[in-house]
């Protein structure tokens, strides 16, 4: 199983989302992330994914960690695992502002506002936690149609398992 992450960077009650415009979720707003590449952390690839997806740099010590969620997919193509540990960041500082890029147009979201409907449908059971500061374990099994979730866990906790 491939390890991934995601950064939400907020703003005075906002969050910056991306579009999806090719590939692996297209066409669902998200946050910034990606795979982890061999030799990186989690949070080094936090840093490169937002940079080469939005052109914001991050820097290491304002990731914040905010929730480990496994994603597990019954309907990957053959030959092909979709399953992952995704390693979820907020950021409050950074450098520059949003560009669109090839992969992603970005969008600044009131909370109030998240578009939930136009996300990974797993989204509504564990990002408005993230929002409100919790710290988030969970897990997500999705169906055959690789979007509807047919299992899931979340919970609160105070620190990380893997930490």
């Amino acid at each position: 199983m491939h390890h991934a992450t995601l950064c939400y960077l907020l703003k005075d009650g906002h969050v910056l989302l991306g579009l999806k415009k090719r590939g692996f979720g297209e066409g669902r707003w998200n946050g910034y992330g990606g795979k982890v590449e061999r030799g990186e952390t989690p949070e080094e690839a936090t840093v490169r994914e937002v940079k080469e997806e939005n052109g914001i740099a991050v820097a290491l010590d304002a990731l914040e960690k905010a929730a480990v969620l496994g994603f597990f997919f019954t309907n990957a193509p053959a030959g092909k695992s979709w399953d992952q540990i995704v390693h979820v960041y907020i950021c409050r500082e950074w450098s520059g502002e949003p560009v669109e890029t090839e992969e992603m147009r970005p969008r600044w979201f009131a909370f109030d506002d998240v578009p939930i409907s136009q996300m990974w449908n797993d989204d509504p059971y564990w990002l408005p936690l993230v929002l409100d500061g919790k710290k988030v374990e969970g897990t997500f099994t999705f169906g055959h149609d690789n979007s509807s979730v047919i299992e899931q866990r979340v919970e609160i906790v105070r620190e990380f398992s893997d930490s």
